[in-house]
């Protein structure tokens, strides 16, 4: 049977075919009036006419096969009528991601393996694996002090994954740069929603549900942070969020200064604190790279996603259980065949029986 079958999920495809069940329980009720006319035929011969001690009659003498030939047609009616169980309740609905990739100085420290930002890179593939391209689109934006959109929104996985290829090992803004050492989050919402505003001029408004996949350390040191997340709700934009690293953090490598000494060491922290403020006030949630599967936290996203879509589609996925009803029809013709005492009879039986799971392979195949 198939998993997670509950019988309030059973239902017929077919289920005009269904009256012809009052055809074996006519038989049945036939079979029972025989059964009692033979027992009181039984004991009026054995007043009437003593038989021998060691002759016996039959229980049910020639009646016993045709109670399974009611049962094997009755189960052939209930493959007729395609009994089926819901198996899956399928979100068909799209969303349009729009990926805000953290690319500050804190990105480098190496407190989750190999670091920050190729550990962000091998969850974001993941995110492109656990996409349906038919009808989801993503975009890439990267971001520190400015922001610098990569790709614009789109249904080719190939466009993304050929960013992803060519960004490195590390961030691409240089330690070198005083603007790669601070992490505007609400300038990259914006150009997030400047990415959604631009993708609508060219080509009309989409039903997809639309959300912000921000992945970042939580460096937020500057930037309008709370105007920036009430545009994004303004426009209907979640933020999930994607913390990566960890509390204890580690330290910044930082390029040597222009009289050749090494500056102050910094260390950079996972700031949950502000990230899960981030996703609150975003509407989304909140997600660590670590605490669960990759793929599992990359499904829960979309799935949370897709609720808020405008025209939100929803397919059921139901599993066919007509064969078993076919199955128990051989078995119970087998059985009236083994019952059969007569030779013609049980070759009738065990004939129907074998064009009954002829049938029951070939549906199968």
């Amino acid at each position: 049977m198939p998993e997670n079958f509950h019988l309030e999920t059973l239902r017929f495809a077919e289920p005009q075919f269904l009256w012809l069940l009052w055809i074996p329980a006519g038989l049945c009720l036939m079979l029972v009036w025989r059964f009692v006319w033979r027992r009181r035929d039984l004991a009026r011969c054995a007043i009437a006419l003593p038989a021998p001690q060691h002759a016996r009659p039959g229980l049910s003498g020639d009646l016993a096969p045709w109670l399974p030939v009611a049962l094997a047609a009755a189960a052939c009616i209930v493959a007729l009528a395609q009994p089926q169980a819901l198996a899956a309740v399928i979100d068909k609905s799209d969303v349009d991601l729009v990926i805000l990739q953290d690319a500050s100085a804190s990105m480098h420290v190496e407190d989750v393996p190999p670091n920050r930002w190729q550990r962000s890179q091998q969850f974001v593939r993941v995110m492109a694996g656990a996409l349906r391209w038919e009808g989801d689109r993503a975009a890439l934006a990267l971001f520190a002090h400015r922001t610098a959109p990569q790709l614009r929104l789109t249904r080719d996985p190939n466009s993304l994954l050929f960013f992803l290829d060519h960004l490195g090992e590390v961030p691409p803004f240089p330690l070198e740069d005083d603007t790669t050492w601070n992490t505007d989050i609400a300038e990259a919402v914006l150009w997030g929603l400047k990415l959604v505003e631009k993708n609508e001029e060219l080509f009309g408004r989409s039903n997809n549900a639309r959300a912000f996949l921000l992945i970042s350390d939580g460096q937020a040191w500057s930037g309008e942070l709370d105007a920036a997340l009430a545009q994004a709700r303004a426009r209907n934009v979640r933020i999930y969020v994607v913390g990566v690293g960890t509390v204890t953090g580690g330290l910044i490598p930082q390029p040597r200064g222009d009289d050749g000494r090494m500056p102050t060491r910094i260390r950079g922290t996972l700031d949950r604190a502000a990230l899960r403020y981030i996703a609150r006030q975003g509407g989304g949630q909140y997600f660590e790279l670590g605490v669960a599967p990759d793929r599992d936290t990359a499904f829960s996203i979309l799935a949370a996603a897709r609720q808020h879509a405008t025209g939100s589609q929803v397919e059921e996925r139901v599993e066919p259980l007509y064969w078993y009803a076919l199955l128990a029809a051989v078995l119970s013709a087998c059985l009236a065949g083994a019952l059969a005492s007569r030779t013609v009879e049980r070759r009738w039986l065990l004939g129907g029986a074998v064009v009954t799971l002829c049938v029951l392979v070939q549906r199968a195949m």
